[in-house]
């Protein structure tokens, strides 16, 4: 499963609010709505959040192995 906890962190670090994802890097309300709900989103997004962040895409997202 993709985990978007490291994206709230970094914005946390950064002082970003999904108001900043919205205004600098046209991140639709949608789309944000996805992140929060932890659902699949494009990697253009992924690659906005990167630009928008100035980070690496690790500060972004994490692969969390599914139980067996």
């Amino acid at each position: 499963m993709i985990s978007y906890e490291p994206l709230w962190r970094t914005m946390e670090l950064k002082n970003a609010t999904t108001y900043t994802l919205q205004v600098k890097g046209n991140i639709s309300s949608s789309t944000i709505r996805r992140l929060k709900a932890s659902e699949s989103v494009s990697t253009n997004t992924l690659d906005a959040l990167c630009a928008i962040l100035d980070c690496n895409l690790e500060d972004v997202i994490a692969y969390l192995p599914d139980e067996a």
